[in-house]
């Protein structure tokens, strides 16, 4: 059972990025239809990531309550509505307003996922099979870029227009109505695959189970909290502790990187590197899938050298990931600017 709960929230994570990193994907479209300034483009992928930001926090805290594959698989489907209405959108405001919206019904995927992973899986073996779900946001967010192409060359032939007469009228299908559907698709299979805790669905309680198999569990004390609200769990377990501040503090650093560079690629190696859209497409899969190896590697050394502590690879990623970006934005040549890019992700 556990592993049809991984697999359903490696896959459902995996349908929230087709179904936000399709919005950085579609940039360069919104603003040769809007004919917007880079500060307007600015605006629109600011909002939908700070509106994460804050959501991805405050949704946790919810789905501490909830029911983890109702409660993920909702948020997807908000998410595919979200995508559906933006097709429709031909005003700046409108977009602004809608990926706001986006980025708040994002926060959605994330708890539900720890708590699934927590329910199945002891700390000693955390590590790797958090990294086997973390993987997951960088398939979606890769394949998304295949997905929108491909999808494109079908809906033109089906159509009977060329691929720039495509591009210039009906971009917004392959860009927003083709991840939505697979967004829905995609809610209904975590409905399906993801599980309650082992106690939830009858079966001995993971300690015992671990040591059936010989595996030495640490005993953990469990702080019963069933008279506190989210609120106050949140506030007494993670707001008060510092170890939480010290990963936020360095998530913060991580993600200005990340994010920085992801939102802008389309539009900047488009305009001042000269790629062509397919060659954008190609770096920008890249950006997502080279970090599926590292990240599996951080997991595997996080837990057997470095002994559970997840601080070590993380530094040392971002010495690497510096100068990464520094290759990123001085070379012109094709090919080194893909790859400092695919090494940055």
């Amino acid at each position: 059972m556990r592993t049809w709960s991984l697999s359903g929230v490696f896959i459902g994570y995996m349908g929230y990025y087709l179904v936000r990193n399709n919005i950085t994907l579609s940039t360069p479209f919104i603003q040769n239809q809007l004919d917007l300034s880079k500060s307007d483009i600015g605006t629109i992928t600011g909002s939908m990531l700070i509106a994460y930001g804050i959501s991805k926090g405050a949704m946790s805290v919810i789905s501490d309550k909830a029911d983890p594959k109702k409660y993920m698989a909702l948020g997807l489907i908000l998410c595919a509505l979200v995508n559906v209405l933006l097709g429709f959108s031909n005003s700046f405001y409108a977009y602004v307003g809608f990926v706001i919206a986006l980025g708040v019904f994002q926060g959605m995927g994330v708890g539900p996922s720890f708590i699934t992973l927590a329910n199945w899986y002891p700390k000693k073996e955390r590590g790797i099979y958090t990294a086997v779900w973390n993987i997951s946001h960088n398939i979606g967010g890769g394949i998304v870029a295949p997905i929108v192409s491909l999808s494109g060359f079908a809906l033109a032939a089906l159509l009977g227009v060329s691929m720039a007469d495509f591009n210039e009228t009906y971009w917004h299908m392959n860009h927003f109505y083709v991840p939505a559907a697979c967004g829905v698709i995609i809610s209904l299979y975590v409905l399906y695959a993801v599980k309650g805790s082992p106690k939830n669905e009858g079966l001995i309680d993971i300690t015992e189970i671990n040591e059936m198999r010989g595996i030495k569990t640490e005993e953990i004390k469990a702080v019963e909290t069933p008279n506190l609200s989210s609120f106050e769990i949140f506030y007494r377990y993670v707001l008060k502790n510092k170890n939480a501040w010290y990963v936020a503090w360095m998530d913060t650093f991580v993600y200005m990187v990340r994010f920085g560079l992801i939102s802008w690629l389309p539009i900047y190696l488009l305009e001042t590197k000269g790629f062509n859209k397919e060659q954008m497409g190609i770096a920008f899969w890249l950006f997502e899938w080279a970090a599926i190896p590292s990240t599996l590697l951080a997991g595997y050394i996080s837990d057997k050298i470095f002994k559970g502590y997840r601080m070590p690879p993380a530094i040392g990623a971002m010495v690497i990931i510096f100068f990464m970006i520094i290759g990123y934005f001085t070379s012109n040549n094709l090919y080194m600017v893909i790859f400092f890019a695919a090494m940055a992700g």
